[in-house]
């Protein structure tokens, strides 16, 4: 039974592990699109960066 137990719970860990890091490449999509988005369209005077760091 503890064995049975321990695969489940190791199956619901990698699938949680699989799912967190489908999202973060979602998330880290975004940013760099968004990131684009800025580079692209940046204002004309100042700095000529669009961030403030």
């Amino acid at each position: 039974m503890v064995p049975l137990l321990l695969v489940l719970l190791l199956i619901l860990l990698l699938f949680g592990a699989g799912f967190a890091v489908k999202i973060l490449w979602w998330v880290a999509i975004a940013v760099l699109i968004l990131w684009l988005i800025g580079f692209v369209a940046r204002p004309k005077g100042g700095s000529g960066r669009w961030y403030r760091w």
